[in-house]
């Protein structure tokens, strides 16, 4: 990643919180449309210090100082935290970005603050350690193992019996899941998996082979204090680009039944993990013989669903992470009765966005529409997948608040009947001007 000088510009700092204020450390941000809410919840409480790959742009009017360092790089992270130690008192740690949980607990323990070990959060992130785990503390999970080839992968799908998933052991994000239903898909899946493994740190390299959980998928949001685990919301999620695991949407509704379920298998997770501290976004599969797991992410869940709770509940996942990092016991008493729901725009095939829009009339006069974002802009290439990741396949984004989940959803259906995104296979813009690909 690039590196700039680490001197902050306090200019372009604002403080903003009152003297004696704790200051909280974040690790890399991330970015302002799917973390900005997080980062804007906790700086509304404490004073925050940051540490980013490069110089500060959305997250400047948020925080008081920062080091610039590549957070994936261990000790770089180490050295840009003791800077900020230097100028800073250090009152707790934290991240949202599921990459860098063990980076981070490796950092909170070279402060001295709050953390759980960085053993324990490499067991969440190592999927195949969290199924050792579930299964020595009788946690309902999907049977699975290793496959260090090709050969040993169909020696195991035979054993397991088909369909298989096969993921690699430390991404996120669904990246290098696939279902496989036969033999014949394997060698290709494999490939996939395996390419997928490589993805970003590359942190591990370890393919899965796992008995498929058929059902639908949730997850749980929890919040761990002192060890004792509590789950504050379910979000139910919609699936799409089978055999991948794309998320395409998510609802949360206060009043969900299905909380008192799956919650204390959620809990049990947490437990087996040897978690004592922060937030856990747990997902889960609701099979034909019960809540079964999938995995445990040690952090605030992605795609805004974080967001989602506070809109239906009042509950502000971000800030709870913040009191914990600091020891703080978090205010978990639900404050809103209602729902809210996010779709996430695919088009209907890969190419070049050509239009996207949302009438303004509706936009404007619609209370419950809470926001319309576009990831890409008109010109640019949008690639779905297998090939395209979430970053490249996505035109945009819908948020809607509703009294109910059943509410939420036709509003999201009529939201997306006034949005307009049109793409063009194989073709190009250059300059303004329209032109075929050859």
């Amino acid at each position: 990643m690039p590196q700039v000088p680490s001197s902050p510009s306090t200019e372009s700092c604002i403080k903003r919180n009152s003297p004696g204020s704790p200051v909280l450390l974040v690790v890399e941000p991330t970015d302002a449309l799917y973390r900005g809410y997080c980062l804007e919840s906790v700086a509304a409480a404490y004073d925050v210090v940051v540490v980013t790959p490069g110089p500060l742009t959305w997250e400047t009017s948020h925080v008081v100082d920062y080091e610039a360092a590549d957070p994936y790089d261990q000790q770089a992270l180490l050295k840009a935290g003791e800077a900020l130690a230097r100028r800073h008192t250090i009152a707790g740690v934290l991240t949202w970005n599921e990459m860098l949980l063990v980076n981070t607990a490796h950092l909170a323990q070279h402060l001295g603050v709050r953390t759980d070990s960085p053993e324990v959060l490499r067991g969440c992130r190592d999927k195949a350690t969290s199924r050792t785990h579930f299964a020595r503390h009788e946690v309902p999970s999907a049977r699975s193992a290793k496959a260090g080839s090709l050969l040993e992968a169909a020696l195991l799908a035979e054993r397991t019996g088909y369909p298989i998933v096969l993921k690699p052991a430390g991404q996120a994000g669904s990246i290098g899941v696939i279902r496989v239903d036969q033999a014949e898909q394997l060698p290709h899946a494999y490939e996939f998996a395996s390419s997928g493994a490589q993805t970003w740190s590359g942190e591990n390299a370890d393919v899965l082979v796992e008995e498929y959980l058929d059902g639908p998928e949730i997850s749980v949001e929890c919040v761990t204090y002192q060890g004792v685990t509590t789950p504050v919301a379910v979000t139910r999620k919609t699936v799409g680009f089978a055999p991948y695991f794309e998320e395409v949407g998510h609802s949360v509704d206060a009043f969900d039944p299905l909380l008192p379920a799956v919650g204390p298998v959620a809990v049990a997770a947490v437990r087996a993990l040897g978690i004592t501290t922060g937030i856990q976004h747990v997902e889960v599969r609701l099979t034909a013989t019960g809540p079964r797991l999938i995995e445990v992410n040690a952090r605030v869940g992605g795609d805004l669903i974080g967001r989602l709770v506070q809109l239906s509940t009042g509950i502000d996942l971000p800030r709870a992470a913040a009191d914990l990092a600091l020891g703080v016991r978090p205010h978990l008493t639900p404050t809103r009765q209602g729902a809210a729901a996010i779709r996430l725009l695919y088009p209907e095939t890969s190419g070049t966005v050509l239009q996207r829009d949302i009438d303004p009339v509706f936009a404007r006069n619609t209370e419950w529409l809470e926001q319309v974002s576009w990831i890409i802009a008109v010109g640019d290439q949008v690639t779905l997948p297998p090939a395209g990741d979430v970053d490249a396949a996505r035109v945009g984004l819908l948020v809607v608040t509703a009294p109910d989940a059943g509410t939420a959803a036709r509003r999201l259906r009529l939201a997306e009947d006034h949005t307009t995104v049109v793409v063009e296979p194989g073709r190009t813009l250059a300059g303004g001007a329209e032109q075929r690909a050859a």
